[in-house]
C-alpha cells in the first residue's frame, strides 16, 4: 500500500506536525518520574468528530448528537479499529494487529497507518512547549462542568494551544495507546484530558486516568496520530 504523506492530505485530515522533543512525565500514584524522547509525529487538530466516525465506520454511538461534536461512547477497541479502517480507506497498511489477548495488540511501526497517540506524545502535544499543566485560562480553552451545560460541544470552538490543537482539555477524555499498569490493572488503557462533566482539577495536561479497553461512556472519545 502507498503512504499518505503530502501536505494536502494532512490538511484534509486536520493533522498537524508536532515537533520532536523531550517530555518529563510523572505518576503520583506510583511516585514515579521519568523522561521520554518524542519523535516528530502528526496529531489531529480535533478529537474525531461524529461525522468522521460515521463516514468511516457507519456507526453513530454518541449520546450528544452533532456532526461536529466529538464522538463519544467509544471504547479503546473501537478507537484502534477506527484507526485501522481509516488507514485502509487511505490505502495505508493498518497500524494495529489484533490478537486474542487484549494485552497484546501488535503495532506495525513501518506501516504508515493511523494510530492513537502514546501517553507521552499526548502530554507533550498538550503542553505545546509551555511546560504548564494548562495552555491557557480554562474557560477559554475547555468545555468542563462549569461551562459545558451538561453536554459535549462542537470541536474547535475554544482557543487552541500554540501547536494548533483544540479541545486537548475538556469536552471529552481521549484514549491513548498505552497500558496503564499491567501488573495491577491488566489490559487497562490510559485516558487523558478531562471531559465536559469534570471539575477544574480534572482538566490538566498531567492528569492521567485508566479504564478497561471495552469501557464506553458519554465523555470519552479519541483523536488520531500518525508517525512520520
Amino acid at each position: 500500500m502507498t503512504s499518505v504523506n503530502n501536505e494536502n492530505e494532512m490538511h484534509n485530515l486536520n493533522l498537524i506536525k508536532i515537533p520532536a522533543g523531550i517530555i518529563s512525565l510523572r505518576d503520583d500514584r506510583i511516585k514515579r518520574k521519568w523522561d521520554m524522547r518524542i519523535e516528530s509525529f502528526y496529531l489531529s487538530s480535533y478529537p474525531v468528530t461524529q461525522k468522521l466516525y460515521h463516514e468511516i465506520t457507519g456507526q453513530s454511538p454518541s449520546n450528544y448528537v452533532g456532526d461536529n461534536n466529538p464522538v463519544e461512547n467509544v471504547s479503546w477497541i473501537d478507537a484502534v479499529s477506527f484507526c485501522n479502517l481509516l488507514s485502509a480507506k487511505m490505502n495505508l497498511t493498518p497500524f494495529y494487529l489484533f490478537t486474542d489477548n487484549l494485552d497484546e495488540v501488535l503495532c506495525d511501526y513501518g506501516s504508515g497507518g493511523f494510530r492513537l497517540p502514546t501517553d507521552a506524545e499526548w502530554e507533550f502535544a498538550c503542553k505545546a512547549g509551555t511546560g504548564k499543566v494548562r495552555y491557557g485560562e480554562l474557560d477559554s480553552i475547555a468545555w468542563y462542568i462549569k461551562n459545558a451545560e451538561g453536554k459535549t460541544h462542537e470541536v474547535g470552538k475554544k482557543k487552541p494551544n500554540s501547536y494548533g490543537l483544540y479541545d486537548m482539555l475538556g469536552n471529552v477524555w481521549e484514549w491513548c495507546f498505552d497500558i496503564y499498569d499491567k501488573e495491577k490493572y491488566g489490559s487497562y488503557r490510559i485516558l487523558r484530558g478531562g471531559g465536559w462533566c469534570d471539575q477544574e482539577r480534572g482538566c490538566l495536561a498531567t492528569n492521567r486516568r485508566r479504564s478497561h479497553p471495552t469501557f464506553k461512556i458519554d465523555d470519552l472519545g479519541f483523536r488520531i496520530a500518525k508517525s512520520l
